[in-house]
């Protein structure tokens, strides 16, 4: 088993407030709870599930934690184990073709076909699996490209929710990461050395999502506040769409 020092190291006081401020806002994780965080082995899942792993031996109020991994076809996922067995965290792993059939049935939106089947297999093992929380890394740049592919796509200006319930398993999915930036999390990973996996998937940088991140990045350059705008109306929508604090 490899294992690296550093993943034994704290996660840095910055992005613990980030992450702090949106446990508490949106009241993620109580006493008792059983945490399942969905481990694609990229940087944010990473950083969220040793954010977690951290916060599980500092934090009074006592949860379960592991993780799961929904491995595509030629996915090596043994650096992940290594990780997690080094911090004591259980771990599972579930093959899935998500590739080959996203290719089989020739569909026209891939990553949102990719991400609704990867929630579906996550939140449906942790139901199944005595989980009642499912913790997923998007970060604010995720929330902040939803926003603006919703605007202009379909016309309502929303994001996903910081805390959502599935009623068809009864899970509550959340993003502790939903207020820290992309750069912070990539700066995080790096001074960690994480065992990040290089992503195979063979749609990356082709889609639209890659395209809004672009225009993002040129809409900053004129409006560097841009994201804190965006929370803030976020926050203050009508009910259904809206961001507000608990």
């Amino acid at each position: 088993m490899f294992i690296n020092s550093k993943w034994q190291l704290s996660i840095s006081k910055s992005l613990r407030r980030k992450i702090g401020q949106a446990l508490a806002n949106w009241h993620m994780i109580n006493d008792g709870d059983n945490v399942l965080v969905g481990l694609s082995g990229g940087k944010d899942s990473l950083i969220l599930l040793h954010a977690l792993n951290d916060l599980s031996r500092r934090s009074p109020v006592k949860f379960n934690l592991a993780a799961l991994t929904v491995k595509l076809t030629g996915m090596n996922t043994d650096i992940l184990q290594d990780y997690c067995d080094s911090n004591k965290i259980n771990y599972a792993i579930i093959n899935q073709p998500i590739i080959e059939i996203i290719n089989a049935r020739q569909e026209k939106s891939p990553c949102s076909f990719c991400a609704n089947m990867r929630r579906g297999i996550l939140s449906s093992w942790a139901a199944e699996n005595n989980f009642n929380k499912l913790a997923l890394g998007h970060s604010l740049d995720d929330a902040v490209e939803t926003f603006f592919l919703n605007l202009f796509h379909t016309g309502r200006a929303k994001s996903f929710m910081p805390v959502a319930h599935m009623s068809r398993t009864n899970i509550t999915v959340i993003r502790p990461l939903v207020l820290a930036t992309e750069s912070a999390i990539i700066d995080e990973a790096k001074r960690l050395e994480l065992p990040i996996i290089p992503s195979s998937c063979p749609f990356a940088g082709h889609t639209q999502r890659q395209k809004m991140r672009e225009f993002i990045s040129g809409l900053r350059e004129n409006i560097p506040d841009l994201y804190g705008k965006i929370i803030h109306s976020l926050e203050n929508l009508s009910d259904s769409d809206s961001w507000k604090i608990l």
